[in-house]
């Protein structure tokens, strides 16, 4: 049963307590890596087979396999994912940014160009549960940035096949490249390069354990998106919710995993105990009721606040994944929010809209770390050059201050190359 606190009434550690994770992989991935550094395809083949339980006779899907995959899936659901994938790219194409010029200065042009990013990979899981929203999610934002390549990696079924929903996603977002290798394995083959697996700039995309310690150990050889934690959603609810409804909002990040983290904090008593009460009714309904249970008896908890305000000022501090303001006139508590990856509004839009159709990215900081950082944009994948233009006249009247700068500082080869154009070093 999920733990219920009263705010002020119980030691701060317990209301602000983190899930960390059960686990050191570091070694394991360590020696993963230097495994397919050094043995290429021959390594990632091996890995298949002994955790994805298939020998497979070729790593890449082939665009007949595509097609296949794509004519096998459900109508309905192949609608719903190009709609979801027109709203993710009618929401982000918003995020372009364009460089600049100034020249406000007589003789000196400045400025700032934005590029995409030549190679990028993207991880998308395929254990306990197959996604392809994100695929769309990270793939578009990249689409639209301009990136010329975008590589996919996920691991196969038992049959040596990717789930076909995935491959649909990976045709609707554009996706070049798909190969059959998942784990801490493919974010090395993505890093490195294989005889078959190109060598990308960035990874991008949500994984287990192992592949989260896998991009922070190949982080600075390529670039990463973010370290994702387990799934976290808070919902902020007056008194005025239904039971029900909160509780089902808050199973949705539950059944994620294990270490998922739902909490609910409102101003009151009675809707804390009928969300509890709602909890137990509903979790033994769930397909995937065990992993939601485990989530809401070890990391679930309801927090009882004082008045609105002060909920906010937890949330804050929380600093959440997923926020939910399930109150009368939200827009009135938004400027309050000042740490949070997505916010969804009011008593009518639940955090599943969000994960699928709505547009705005699902990408989002985790374990606090929306103190700091921000969603999967178009930003993440594009990066910046700057540009700095002098005349001889314009440098003329700068360069002894320039050089007066780099002496302070000791540098006199700085100071040297600031004059050396005036005929004679000062």
């Amino acid at each position: 049963m999920i733990s219920i606190y009263k705010y002020g009434e119980v030691e701060n550690d317990k209301i602000f307590a983190r899930v960390t994770p059960e686990i050191d992989v570091t070694a394991v991935v360590s020696g993963i890596i230097a495994d397919v550094r050094e043995r290429g395809d021959a390594a990632l083949l091996d890995y298949c087979e002994k955790f994805d339980k298939v020998r497979l006779a070729s790593l890449e899907v082939s665009a007949a396999e595509i097609e296949e995959a794509f004519a096998s899936v459900d109508a309905e659901l192949i609608r719903v994912m190009k709609m979801a994938a027109e709203n993710i790219h009618a929401f982000h194409k918003r995020q372009v940014r364009n460089g600049f010029v100034i020249d406000e200065v007589e003789g000196v042009v400045m400025g700032q160009r934005v590029t995409p990013i030549d190679r990028v990979g993207l991880y998308v899981p395929g254990g306990t549960a197959a996604y392809p929203s994100s695929v769309l999610m990270n793939s578009i934002p990249a689409k639209i940035a301009g990136c010329g390549t975008i590589v996919m990696v996920t691991p196969p079924m038992k049959d040596g096949k990717i789930n076909p929903a995935i491959l649909a996603a990976a045709k609707i977002a554009g996706v070049d490249r798909i190969f059959k290798v998942g784990g801490a394995q493919a974010v090395a083959a993505l890093a490195y390069g294989t005889e078959t697996v190109p060598e990308v700039d960035k990874i991008v995309g949500p994984g287990n354990a192992f592949v989260a310690e896998a991009k922070k150990q190949v982080f600075g050889k390529v670039a990463i998106d973010m370290i994702a934690g387990p799934s976290e959603i808070l919902v902020v609810a007056d008194g005025t919710c239904d039971a029900d409804v909160v509780a089902a909002d808050l199973l949705s990040q539950a059944e994620h995993d294990r270490l998922a983290s739902a909490v609910l904090v409102t101003n009151s008593e009675r809707l804390a105990q009928e969300v509890s009460e709602a909890l137990e009714r509903q979790i033994p309904q769930l397909s995937r009721s065990e992993i939601a249970r485990a989530s809401i008896d070890n990391n679930g908890k309801i927090i009882v606040a004082s008045d609105l305000e002060c909920a906010i000022e937890i949330a804050n501090e929380i600093a959440p994944e997923h926020l939910e303001l399930c109150v009368d006139n939200p827009f009135d508590y938004l400027s309050r929010v000042r740490h949070a990856g997505s916010i969804f509004m009011g008593k009518h839009c639940p955090e599943a809209l969000g994960d699928y159709l709505a547009g705005p990215n699902h990408t989002l900081p985790t374990s606090g770390t929306a103190r700091f950082s921000s969603p999967l944009s178009v930003d993440d994948f594009v990066k910046k050059s700057q540009f700095t233009y002098f005349t001889a006249d314009a440098l003329s009247k700068v360069a002894d201050d320039v050089a007066l700068f780099a002496t302070k500082e000791g540098l006199t080869a700085h100071a040297a190359s600031a004059v050396a154009r005036k005929g004679s070093v000062k």
